[in-house]
């Protein structure tokens, strides 16, 4: 069964630019969908320029830079950013998973696209792979272009989990690290590279997180209740 992202609005995109990508979300937003998987779209508009956001989407050994709940990310000694290659992330103390390893399937610095699935690690979502595109909004005049972030991905539902309450979860996640991709590429856009600005960017993220974290770590319990009890 083929998704059908590129028949519905995703949220956080106008039905305008929703008509502008709709051949990007066919080309890189479809997948190919077992019973037992669920799938999802959505979008992030940014107030800074692609090269800036794509600076730092390209950085798969450093996804802690938008990425909330990772407290840190290696990649083995001497290795590049590759396609093929992986990267291990540790998750923060206090959610219901440990570690995570992704491999990264693309990286085109040409048509902004990166791509990587989860291939082990101690958590729930099992055989995610996620894609994420770059897509420039030029404006009109002197005014600065924007630019639309759209991500997806596709997972297995857990076993005695519906697929809402497993699209629900993902969902979350997803769009919490669209918003701070958005706040980290938007204090750059601005100039805000000196220490001041950098440390008001990581309290404001830090409020934020805290605000946001209980309610992660309960769909997390949620979706692991069953197996739990299992």
């Amino acid at each position: 069964m083929k998704t059908s992202h590129h028949l519905t609005v995703p949220p956080g995109l106008t039905s305008e630019d929703f008509l502008q990508l709709k051949s990007a979300i066919t080309e890189f937003h479809t997948y190919d969908l077992s019973s037992a998987q669920c799938s999802s779209l959505l979008a992030q508009y940014i107030h800074a320029p692609l090269d800036v956001v794509w600076s730092v989407i390209r950085r798969f050994d450093k996804p802690q830079i938008y990425k909330h709940f990772i407290k840190s990310c290696t990649m083995e000694e001497g290795s590049t950013m590759v396609e093929g290659c992986t990267r291990d992330v540790i998750v923060i103390s206090g959610l219901p998973a440990a570690t995570s390893t992704e491999r990264l399937d693309l990286l085109d610095d040409e048509r902004h696209v990166m791509a990587f699935t989860i291939i082990g690690g101690e958590h729930r979502l099992r055989n995610y792979r996620a894609v994420t595109t770059l897509h420039e909004i030029k404006a009109e005049g002197s005014l600065p272009s924007k630019t639309i972030v759209l991500e997806s991905y596709v997972v297995d539902v857990p076993e005695g989990n519906t697929e809402e309450d497993t699209r629900f979860f993902a969902d979350t996640v997803v769009k919490l690290n669209l918003q701070k991709m958005a706040s980290v590429t938007e204090t750059i856009a601005r100039g805000g590279g000196d220490a001041a600005a950098a440390e008001s960017l990581r309290f404001r993220c830090s409020l934020f997180f805290q605000s946001k974290k209980s309610q992660v770590c309960e769909l997390y319990l949620q979706l692991s209740a069953v197996e739990e009890v299992d």
